[in-house]
């Protein structure tokens, strides 16, 4: 039972521990360096893993994204390694499970001073093995999973277009919106698809 729904189990804590974090927050933003709190549309994530807030002081909620990262990699990193499994195509499914290993294993380094390589490195490899999945699940029936998969890698890139171009009033708010919209796809995709959708496929 805790094998089938490990991916849902890691991504349910990853968020509730998340969420206590930006609860914790003292305060401070990139914008204004005196707020209160957490704002989900002018803080980043990031600003949770520091050893200090913004705003100088200590920061409680540290602890709580870093586990909730570690727990988010877990979850993600399953997602790809049990996608691998139920791809007609060797290549794809290769592809698959070591972005999946990679996610596992070295994803919680975008906590460190590591953040900004680290970054650009896991949102290649996520959207590569998005890609992948995306090409496989264009090729069956699941239509509603077509939308979604294709909205989910515009938002992502749209996302990483904002990073690059650095409009962090609009990357403040899109961050979220991707991480929700890619979390609720792979738990989508993680119980909504079987084996059997994938088998009508030619490799």
């Amino acid at each position: 039972m805790i094998k089938k729904y490990s991916v849902l189990i890691c991504i349910a804590i990853s968020a509730i521990l998340i969420v206590t974090a930006t609860l914790l927050y003292p305060g401070g933003s990139l914008f204004d360096k005196n707020s209160t709190g957490f704002d989900w549309t002018k803080n980043f994530i990031s600003n949770l893993f520091a050893a200090k807030a913004i705003n100088g002081s200590e920061n409680p909620s540290r602890i709580w994204a870093l586990t909730g990262v570690v727990f988010h990699s877990v979850g993600f990193g399953l997602f790809f390694m049990n996608m691998s499994k139920k791809m007609p195509s060797r290549h794809a499914s290769n592809v698959l499970k070591y972005v999946g290993i990679f996610i596992i294993l070295f994803n919680f380094l975008i906590t460190t001073p590591l953040h900004d390589p680290m970054i650009t490195i896991s949102s290649t490899l996520s959207l590569l093995g998005l890609f992948y999945v995306t090409v496989f699940i264009l090729r069956t029936r699941l239509h509603l999973f077509k939308f979604f998969c294709i909205i989910c890698l515009l938002i992502f890139y749209y996302t990483l277009f904002l990073y690059g171009s650095g409009n962090w009033v609009l990357l403040a708010i899109m961050q979220k919106v991707s991480f929700i919209s890619l979390m609720l796809l792979i738990l989508g995709l993680e119980y909504f698809t079987k084996l059997e959708d994938f088998n009508l496929i030619k490799s």
